[in-house]
């Protein structure tokens, strides 16, 4: 009987009830009899059934109770509804609320037959569908974009993580979207109705820390004129996110590991506990275990938290990926700039290619929105790229000629840094806060240099 499908049959009259259970094993399921609501709901909770034969008319309720909560757990389970002449009305509403299909009373065993293995094999096809879906390699998820091996690893993860309350510990270089991956766990999970609150915990300065996530009250210390809720609190019933949580204080962490273990903590200056319930998503680019042996991170509060590592690949290990966020990050600045721009030169995709991105996704998108800016084409060429971005990769030595001594292709980063500098002024016309900003850096950074290399009047 086990290797039977199983089908829960929910019918008060006890006459009919034995007839339909003959039909169902004479089509090869094994039956289990429910007489109401609350019968069918236990014994689906005891043993999920693979498919329900479905009276609408309960002694104790109505048959469209048993569909809708069903059918809550398992979207694709076969739900069959039986219904009598002139209440076919009852039946079509059943089927707007994922029946299966209906059969009127009376039917025959044969129909029955039928009807169930249909509504089965139907089932069979979703889910084989759905997980064909899931094995194929995905282009683009939660606001990530690419089809690397390495992503399609880190989207299972996050979209099975996304599930459970455990934390998750991402890791990668910086730009590698470490908060995208946290945003996208908050959102693929239960909590994706409360906060997302995210704390970096490099960019605020180590005495106001503790006060940003846990709070204070008013008089703590100097500037505190009223209570301020934190950010464990904000996220109550969300997800709160702490980046860069290798910079924090160590004195903080044996604090942040109590608030994880007990679920409470008490603001800056206040000696009364509060209670919230967050979930945790953590984040470094740095190597944590190695944050541990230098003892500048506590090793009970890696293992707390390490609990779903993810672990984000660098845009150079990626491949393609490059050039395709490289198109989808030049379609969005194409329409905020008003340009014309329909996609990359093969001898620009080639310069990104080769490219090995320091700076990894933000940083390509700062040499696209670059490109954008100061040009305007149809394609944009490697010569619109930023200056270290158009060093051609070396070319192989031809066949029984020497190879070249590899070291003869670097330059000197200053003599790299000097031409993407003046080269930036001079697209610019000699406008050196624009030229400053498209670079990414300080006016009075490019005054000072190009002061030290001679060249600030000319």
């Amino acid at each position: 009987m086990a290797d039977r499908p199983l089908a829960l049959l929910v019918e008060d009259t006890a006459s009919l009830a034995a007839v339909y259970a003959e039909y169902l094993r004479g089509a090869g399921l094994e039956a289990r009899h429910a007489r109401g609501v609350e019968e069918a709901l236990a014994m689906a909770a005891e043993r999920p059934p693979d498919c329900v034969l479905l009276d609408l008319r309960l002694p104790d309720g109505d048959g469209l109770t048993v569909l809708r909560t069903l059918k809550r757990g398992d979207g694709d389970l076969p739900v069959v509804v039986m219904t009598a002449n002139g209440s076919v009305s009852k039946a079509v509403e059943a089927m707007r609320a994922g029946a299966t299909d209906f059969l009127v009373k009376p039917f025959t065993g044969e129909r029955l037959a039928v009807t169930l293995a249909n509504a089965l094999e139907r089932a069979q096809l979703r889910r084989e569908v759905r997980d064909l879906a899931a094995a194929r390699p995905r282009s683009a998820f939660q606001g990530f974009i690419g089809a690397a091996p390495a992503m399609q690893a880190v989207y299972r993860t996050l979209e099975t993580a996304a599930a459970s309350r455990a934390t998750v510990f991402i890791t990668g270089e910086s730009g590698t979207g470490k908060e995208l991956a946290a945003e996208a766990v908050h959102r693929l999970s239960p909590r994706r109705a409360g906060p997302f609150i995210a704390i970096n915990c490099a960019a605020i300065p180590k005495e106001l820390i503790e006060s940003e996530i846990f709070g204070h009250v008013r008089g703590a210390f100097t500037g505190a004129v009223a209570d301020r809720v934190g950010a464990a609190q904000a996220a109550d019933g969300g997800t709160l996110f702490l980046d860069e949580l290798c910079e924090m204080d160590l004195g903080l962490q044996g604090k942040l590991l109590r608030f994880i273990q007990t679920g409470t903590f008490q603001p800056v200056g206040s000696t009364a506990l509060r209670r919230t319930d967050a979930r945790f998503v953590c984040a470094t680019n740095r190597d944590p275990m190695e944050e541990v042996r230098a003892g500048r991170f506590r090793e009970d509060l890696y293992y707390r938290l390490h609990v779903v590592p993810v672990a984000l690949p660098p845009l150079r290990d990626r491949g393609e990926d490059v050039v395709a966020i490289a198109e989808a990050l030049l379609a969005r600045s194409n329409a905020e700039e008003g340009k014309r721009f329909r996609g990359f030169a093969e001898d620009a995709k080639a310069a990104l290619r080769a490219h090995r991105w320091p700076g990894n996704v933000r940083e390509l998108e700062n040499a696209v929105r670059t490109a954008i800016v100061l040009h305007d084409a149809e394609e944009v060429t490697a010569a619109m790229l930023p200056v270290p971005l158009r060093a051609a990769p070396p070319a192989p030595p031809r066949r029984g000629a020497p190879a070249a001594d590899p070291a003869r292709e670097i330059r000197p980063l200053a003599e790299i840094e000097r031409d993407a500098i003046e080269r930036a002024v001079e697209i610019c016309g000699g406008n050196i806060p624009k030229a400053a900003a498209h670079l990414g850096i300080s006016p009075s950074t490019l005054y000072r240099k190009r002061a030290a290399w001679g060249t600030a009047a000319e």
